[in-house]
């Protein structure tokens, strides 16, 4: 988890591939189906296309069926989900269900004005003429509207981790690796800055 620009993305491969496991982006999922043209890549396209969120069933529903495949038996990294209480509850029910417990749920953490320098920058860069100040810090708000339950369910659970998300992508990863390596699944975890 963390908030746009923190580096999600970025981090999401490198650290499955190092742990071996799949990194499962319910924003790839929905953009590989919508390129595919699959019944779920209409659905999606229509949702979005309307200025939507793909409602929690549907999200819910893909991501069981991505976690049942035997790629993900011995483990996986979620990017992009949970996003809502509710995808938290249908996770939390998919894996008391197949007895299997997260080991950590990591939060790459930084000052929000930073991580909106980071995206101005990376705009101009990109040329994303819609990523204005304006639209990144509303993006901003609504993470921070929206996570803070999760982060509280997750915290009260013992499974949040706090990793600092600026410095370079090796020494970020290196913070993300040095967190996971001493997660035991339901031990305390202590944040790494």
């Amino acid at each position: 988890m963390g908030a746009p620009g923190a580096g999600k993305g970025t981090q999401a491969t490198s650290i499955a591939d190092y742990f071996g496991i799949p990194a499962i982006s319910t924003g790839d999922i929905f953009r590989a189906n919508v390129s595919q043209q699959t019944e779920l890549g209409r659905q999606v396209e229509a949702i979005l296309s309307a200025g939507d969120y793909v409602p929690d069933e549907l999200t819910e529903q893909i991501v069981a069926d991505r976690l049942d495949q035997p790629d993900a038996a011995k483990g996986f990294l979620l990017d992009g989900f949970p996003r809502t209480m509710h995808q938290v509850g249908a996770l939390d029910d998919y894996l008391d269900a197949r007895g299997i417990q997260l080991d950590a749920v990591l939060v790459l953490d930084a000052d929000p004005d930073d991580l909106v320098g980071r995206l101005l920058r990376r705009a101009q860069l990109e040329g994303r003429a819609d990523d204005t100040e304006e639209t990144i810090r509303h993006r901003m708000d609504v993470y921070l509207r929206d996570t803070e339950p999760l982060l509280g369910h997750y915290e009260s659970e013992g499974l949040l981790a706090k990793v600092a998300a600026l410095g370079t992508v090796e020494q970020v990863r290196s913070r993300i690796v040095a967190t996971l390596d001493r997660a035991d699944g339901r031990g305390a975890i202590d944040d790494v800055s």
